[in-house]
């Protein structure tokens, strides 16, 4: 009996211990989430959260006059041209800013990660929670300023909204580990594909036109990419009279899936590789 209740009293301690270890990283998310906003955005966390939205709106702004004065409203979705435009750009800029966010947390060679309890682990979720924050209060904004000058808001599905967003910001956060886990052996090589894939995602995310119109020889040039189909079944999911016939939600789920495992297994690497040189270089 003696040793029946030291057992389980052995198994309450771990328990807590662990759950006293989970509080404890969210914490530590938390504050680093607010460090990275306020850094990025000279200590004032309001410019940051209000920069996200800015931008979108930004673009949104351009190319609806653009698409005005070459009338070109044609080429869209028939909807409100304004969420036409936001399902491209905001989802556009969620997914590169979770590539970089990863990106900038530094890898095990980062200076800040050689301090308890600062792990690569911390600064990784950090960076990619804080984009995933920074662009929700954009999209809140955003409709509530449509809500403001509109009146209402004509989305036909809000809850199959939530999917390819987050495949969205999955997407992003999986090719940042892979870039994440190779940088401290190539660091130059990395920023050049991170700026090309940025680049390319400018025009392959298919934001600008709908995926129904294009022609089946050019499919596999975006079909390739998850923000294609997260784009593309976003627009499903707004609008009434759009079924997406080009992309699935299929493909950018097992893209993450299986870029989370290998980007997660390339930064153990890394973190094993960084470590062993350390202790052969002393």
């Amino acid at each position: 009996m003696e040793t029946c209740r030291r057992r389980a009293e052995g198994m309450i301690e771990r328990r807590q211990s662990l759950l006293m270890d989970f509080f404890t990283f969210q914490e530590l998310v938390f504050h680093t989430v607010v460090r990275e906003v306020r850094h990025e955005n000279s200590r004032n966390p309001v410019v940051g959260l209000f920069m996200a939205a800015s931008r979108t709106l930004l673009m949104v702004g351009i190319f609806y006059v653009m698409f005005e004065v070459l009338g070109a409203r044609s080429a869209m979705i028939r909807g409100d041209a304004v969420l036409y435009l936001v399902s491209g750009f905001l989802l556009f800029f969620l997914h590169v800013g979770a590539i970089s966010g990863v990106l900038a947390s530094g890898s095990s060679v980062g200076a800040l990660q050689q301090h308890a309890p600062v792990t690569p682990a911390l600064m990784i979720v950090a960076g990619a929670i804080k984009q995933l924050y920074l662009h929700v209060f954009a999209l809140g904004v955003i409709l509530l300023g449509l809500f403001v000058f509109k009146g209402e808001i004509d989305v036909y599905n809000w809850g199959g909204l939530i999917a390819p967003f987050m495949l969205t910001w999955l997407s992003g956060v999986s090719i940042g580990l892979l870039f994440l886990g190779v940088k401290p052996f190539a660091p130059d090589l990395v920023k050049l594909l991170a700026t090309v894939y940025q680049r390319a995602n400018f025009f392959t995310s298919g934001k600008f036109f709908v995926a129904n119109m294009l022609p089946a020889a050019v499919i596999p040039f975006f079909a390739w990419n998850p923000l294609f189909h997260c784009i593309d079944q976003m627009r499903g999911a707004m609008f009434v009279n759009y079924v997406p016939q080009n992309s699935n939600l299929e493909y950018p789920t097992i893209f993450c899936a299986v870029g989370l495992v290998i980007g997660m297994m390339l930064e153990f690497f890394t973190r094993k590789t960084v470590s062993r040189s350390s202790a052969h270089s002393r």
